[in-house]
């Protein structure tokens, strides 16, 4: 991805989450969007934003009962409910590391231009695009003999 940054744009700092380049409450504020599920040590990299970010942080994740219960996952592809469950963050280890949070509920809008996987709810289409796949890191922890399993199916639908 920071390959494919133009180069007019702020240099990008190639890091993990568990060991940020930089000084303490260096940042005003921090997003992490969709990112804690694929942290290795989810609680040292959550330690982490808290020390480099002197003020709000915003966590935008999912709720592991929601990504796993609608048409993808219950009727194509069950592979996907047992991610959902493995990788969903625990809402106790935020608020463990960070402090008092606050949940809001975002619901994932008709026609969501991104590509993360509970964006393709009303676009079944982009299921049997390689290329959506591809983007969604959900698809690529499943085979390609389930990937082609779940395509061949809803594609006959």
């Amino acid at each position: 991805m920071a390959a494919q940054r133009p180069a007019h744009a702020v240099p990008a700092v190639l890091s993990t989450a568990e060991r940020l380049p930089f000084v303490d409450d260096a940042f005003d504020g921090a997003l992490a969007v969709l990112t804690i599920h694929h942290w290795h040590d989810p609680a040292r990299g959550l330690r982490e934003l808290r020390r480099v970010t002197a003020g709000p942080i915003v966590i935008l994740t999912f709720d592991p009962e929601v990504a796993s219960s609608w048409w993808l996952p219950d009727d194509y592809a069950p592979e996907l409910k047992a991610l959902s469950v493995r990788d969903a963050p625990d809402l106790q280890l935020l608020e463990s590391e960070l402090g008092q949070i606050e949940v809001q509920v975002l619901p994932v809008p008709a026609r969501c231009r991104d590509g993360f996987l509970m964006s393709f709810w009303d676009r079944p289409e982009l299921v049997l695009d390689p290329e959506a796949r591809a983007a969604t890191s959900g698809f690529t922890m499943l085979s390609d003999d389930v990937q082609e399993r779940i395509c061949a199916t809803l594609g006959a639908d």
